[in-house]
């Protein structure tokens, strides 16, 4: 399963990834695919971003059952900490 979270994106992203997921809201889309054509998706949606942010959640072998991805200006960090996926806010001044 893949969970892609996208924000301030042009609308013409979000419509290409209603073909392939389920936006269960704005900006959150669900769906499973190959690997294939997951990278792809994933290289497209961070061309497209321009000035906004995306993350992608994908199944993985590892403890917590995922991994993330995030490209963008995103109000959050994230952190490998032994292998487990931690995500900080940004504090803005």
């Amino acid at each position: 399963m893949t969970v892609l979270v996208v924000s301030k994106v042009p609308a013409a992203l979000r419509g290409r990834l209603t073909r392939w997921m389920i936006q269960l809201r704005p900006g959150v889309f669900v769906g499973t695919m190959s690997h294939r054509v997951r990278e792809r998706l994933w290289a497209r949606t961070c061309i497209a971003v321009r000035g906004g942010w995306a993350l992608i959640l994908v199944s993985a072998p590892t403890e917590q059952g995922f991994e993330l991805r995030l490209h963008g200006e995103a109000p959050i960090a994230l952190e490998d900490f032994d292998g487990l996926w931690l995500v900080k806010r940004r504090i803005s001044l």
